[in-house]
């Protein structure tokens, strides 16, 4: 199973939930699936956020040094089983590009069905330009998706 991750730029939500499930699937060694990211407006080669950097380490021991951004047109989304995007506008942006991928395109709240009392919608916020509690809250989210992901596939 290819599995990719979507988010704006590539450098904050969607290469910390890429490379957090690398490290899930390895710890509990799985390795029938292959995860990916990319940005609807990412830069090519754009490094990830100072504080996704700090989060990513601090909490999950994540090294994320050597990613870089890569932009969706560069990316191998065709190829992908399932496309878990940050926001309902990514998935919108995916979806008018490449509409051939309608049925492989989710929000990761509405693929996990991720439903918590405090947060009303299937967004994940962007945290990018915030301090890093809103980092360190913004990966809780993405955690929690994960672990609902991992008992799904």
């Amino acid at each position: 199973m290819k599995i990719m991750f979507i988010c704006t730029g590539n450098i904050c939500r969607s290469a910390m939930a890429e490379k957090l499930l690398k490290k899930k699937l390895k710890d509990i060694k799985r390795n029938d699936i292959e995860v990916y990211s990319c940005g609807i407006y990412a830069e090519n080669g754009d490094v990830p956020t100072f504080e996704a950097e700090t989060v990513m380490k601090e909490e999950y021991d994540v090294d994320m040094s050597k990613h870089r951004a890569t932009n969706i047109r560069n990316s191998n989304i065709t190829n992908m089983d399932l496309i878990l995007c940050a926001t309902e506008s990514h998935k919108i942006a995916v979806l008018d590009i490449y509409p051939e991928l309608e049925g492989k395109v989710f929000t990761m709240k509405e693929y996990v069905g991720y439903s918590r009392e405090y947060h009303d919608s299937m967004n994940i916020k962007d945290p990018w330009g915030y301090d890093i509690e809103t980092y360190r809250s913004c990966i809780n989210e993405i955690d929690e998706c994960l672990e609902f992901l991992l008992k799904k596939i």
